[in-house]
């Protein structure tokens, strides 16, 4: 399983996954599941994902290619808007789900993937796409600034109370990774280490991208202090 999570918000976009990937108790590997391109200055885009190895690996395998290739129809560094981005990641993503799915059937196993977009181009605003399996998507809005793919119910909680379009980069740093540190705690398919990436708006390249391991003295403060202030709080809130 996994957990990432996309944050829209007026000052850029905050971007963080973990690295598990789990195919049994007997089977955990870390797979990197965040990956940026970038023209500094031109475009910027990252994609985050989330579901069955084979479906993101290969999308993300092709959409390198096609890259490399310079193909203007199907390269995410040629297309015109990160609306034109989004339908080729989903037109490739749901190409690869249909076949993968295809040969699985034959063995009755099923396959599923989803991703998240970011990015913007220049003289373009910033956008945030989630992108299903069958390669139709969603985009963020002021009213809903985030995005989640995996195992997102644990860390939900916090962006709700917290995430605004108003919120500042740092704080929404902090929040993405509080919101991890509960996933973490309560799935144990989750796990270090994290991958975290903040794109300013119209900066047009990565603004700061942070590689988190499991004994990072920052997070592991982080997580300390927010475990100890849920137990202050919850002794302070008196009985119904």
């Amino acid at each position: 399983m996994t957990y990432c999570v996309g944050l829209l918000l007026n000052e850029g976009m905050v971007l963080l996954s973990d690295t598990r990937t789990n195919a049994g108790l007997d089977n955990i590997s870390t797979y990197r599941k965040m990956f940026t391109f970038e023209t500094p200055g031109e475009r910027v885009i990252a994609i985050m994902t989330a579901g069955s190895l084979s479906v993101t690996q290969t999308t993300i395998a092709r959409l390198t290619e096609a890259i490399e290739h310079g193909d203007e129809n199907s390269s995410i560094m040629h297309a015109p808007s990160m609306l034109r981005v989004a339908e080729i990641v989903g037109n490739m993503l749901g190409q690869v789900t249909h076949e993968v799915r295809g040969k699985m059937q034959r063995q009755e196993t099923g396959v599923s993937a989803s991703l998240i977009l970011a990015g913007q181009r220049a003289d373009g605003a910033m956008r945030l796409f989630l992108i299903y399996p069958q390669g139709n998507f969603i985009e963020a809005t002021a009213e809903t600034p985030y995005l989640q793919i995996g195992e997102h119910k644990y860390g939900k909680p916090i962006l709700d109370r917290v995430i605004r379009p108003e919120t500042t980069l740092a704080d929404a740093e902090k929040a993405v990774l509080l919101s991890m540190d509960s996933t973490l705690r309560s799935n144990l398919s989750v796990g270090m280490p994290l991958d975290l990436v903040v794109i300013e708006n119209d900066a047009l390249q990565i603004s700061r991208a942070r590689r988190i391991e499991a004994e990072d003295p920052s997070f592991q403060k982080m997580s300390q202090a927010w475990s100890e202030a849920l137990r202050n709080a919850f002794q302070t809130i008196a009985s119904v």
